[in-house]
């Protein structure tokens, strides 16, 4: 099949190639005009600048590499399925929208905010995010090298698996379903809140009353540093921590095998502290 090939071209205006398809466009910017490209099928781009709103909704199989999302670009991918965005620069906020099949290889957000909701089988490879709300409802996530700097990351996201990564994130991954983090770094408040089945193997985890009110918590070779009031009202633990732990207050039931605890609180009036088996190794 023939491609049409835009090399080295200028576009403004609204819908300037709507409903373009088997098209490759390279060194090309889009300047002033709204959905450039919007319901394009199959796509490849490279070196293309996108400087308006909404360039790419309700667009099929999407290549884009060497990519420019400038700050008025925003809510740029919306209902897109198969699109793979690598070696990019995003400078503006709420990209990608009920979107399915998203590959994001080395790329950098510098406003992530609201970014990623909503969307299925997602893979992120060296991403870094900057931004609050980054993957909200989103589901079906593989994240590796991810650099993550922004408050209530993956508010109800579910099926996460995010390994070798930094997240600063208050109020992280909350409500969400079949989270396991490995061989990471968390630091922020309120980590996991009412969330069911979160297993963190091999992270170190700073969190002020983190990891409260979760189902079915499994840690292994975690650390816990600066952090106090954890585990409240948190049922089915299976708990293995290398560390210390500032204070524990009021878990359901389970096991905590920890370094030390400098402070349990276990109300009898609010739980039943005979449910929880917690083992200090001297």
């Amino acid at each position: 099949m023939t491609k049409t090939v835009y090399d080295n071209r200028y576009f403004e205006g609204e819908r300037s190639l709507f409903g373009e398809c088997d098209a490759t466009l390279t060194g090309t910017t889009f300047g002033p005009g709204e959905s450039p490209l919007k319901h394009a099928r199959n796509l490849t781009l490279d070196r293309v600048i996108f400087q308006w709103k909404y360039p790419l909704w309700y667009c099929r199989h999407v290549d884009a590499r060497n990519m420019v999302f400038e700050e008025m670009s925003r809510s740029g991918v919306w209902y897109t399925d198969d699109i793979t965005l690598t070696d990019s620069s995003i400078q503006a906020p709420k990209l990608f929208r009920r979107c399915k099949g998203v590959t994001l290889e080395d790329t950098h957000f510098s406003d992530a905010a609201e970014t990623l909701w909503t969307c299925r089988e997602v893979t992120m490879n060296r991403v870094q995010v900057n931004g609050d709300y980054f993957g909200k409802d989103s589901s079906g996530i593989k994240a590796d090298h991810l650099d993550l700097v922004g408050n209530y990351a993956f508010d109800g996201a579910s099926d996460v698996t995010i390994s070798h990564s930094r997240l600063i994130s208050k109020d992280a991954f909350w409500n969400c379903r079949n989270v396991t983090i490995t061989d990471s770094f968390i630091d922020g408040e309120y980590l996991g809140w009412n969330t069911s089945n979160l297993t963190l193997e091999n992270c170190t985890v700073e969190s002020d009353q983190g990891l409260c009110y979760i189902d079915k918590l499994v840690m292994r070779k975690c650390r816990l540093i600066h952090t106090g009031l954890a585990f409240e009202y948190c049922s089915d633990i299976d708990a293995e921590i290398d560390s210390e732990v500032d204070s524990i207050k009021n878990p359901i039931s389970g096991v905590i095998r920890v370094g030390g605890v400098g402070d349990l609180i276990m109300d009898p009036a609010r739980i039943d502290p005979s449910r929880t088996d917690i083992h200090v190794r001297s």
